[in-house]
């Protein structure tokens, strides 16, 4: 059976600039799904982040587009390998403009900090103690 892919879909103000952000963290642009209407970021063999201008994420839905500065729809997780990791994707993303969305929780076996992209979605990055984990 083939592995399952996510496509997460945010609606974005400025396509140019948060490709650029997203670079800044260390995902590669796919030039193949990428216009002037929509980015395709890669985040692993199996995550992409398609990010949409406003406009264009309208003609998927009927709903208002959530400003995501004042209200939270979602929150993506991304999984990391070590606690450096973490610590590494999160303050790129502080340095390329992103902001804390709330202080680091560390609970020993389990380690995690979030911040907020240019748009304001919120973006978990956490470690697991694989050896925790295994045990339960």
């Amino acid at each position: 059976m083939a592995a399952k892919m996510i496509f997460v879909n945010l609606p974005v103000k400025d396509l140019t600039r948060s490709l650029a952000f997203f670079a800044e963290l260390g995902f590669r642009n796919n030039p193949q799904f990428t216009d002037e209407n929509a980015g395709c970021v890669v985040i692993s063999e199996h995550i992409y982040v398609m990010l949409l201008t406003e406009p264009f994420f309208k003609n998927f839905t009927k709903k208002t587009i959530v400003d995501a500065t004042t209200a939270t729809e979602s929150i993506t997780c991304l999984s990391a390998e070590t606690r450096e990791e973490v610590d590494t994707l999160v303050d790129k993303a502080l340095a390329a403009g992103g902001a804390v969305n709330n202080e680091p929780m560390d609970m020993g076996f389990m380690y995690g900090r979030s911040f907020t992209d240019l748009d304001g979605h919120i973006w978990e990055v956490n470690w697991m103690d694989p050896d925790h984990v295994q045990a339960q």
